[in-house]
């Protein structure tokens, strides 16, 4: 087995999810709840596969991160990253 650094140019959604990794708190459910909103997106035909990475990034940089440290504030944290997801995505279609 060979290992090799990851390339972060040919697949920038790892740069976005080792950010949210080292930003903590609520930021690796926000990256998720981006994601699953971007993918579903995707796979119903109303953004294209680039998009997915473009929302997840506008999600992750318009997000103002709590602490993070109940579970209400990630639960809380999910739906206002899916709620900016949907319309980023909204946006992108019009």
């Amino acid at each position: 087995l060979e290992f090799a650094e990851p390339d972060m140019k040919r697949f920038p959604c790892l740069g976005l999810a080792c950010g949210a990794l080292k930003d903590g708190g609520v930021m690796p459910a926000v990256l998720n709840a981006a994601d699953e909103v971007a993918v579903d997106a995707f796979l119903k035909g109303r953004i294209g596969f680039t998009g997915i990475h473009r929302v997840i990034a506008k999600t992750l940089d318009a997000f103002v991160p709590s602490k993070g440290d109940a579970i209400e504030d990630i639960i809380e944290a999910d739906r206002e990253a899916r709620d900016m997801a949907k319309g980023f995505i909204n946006a992108m279609q019009g």
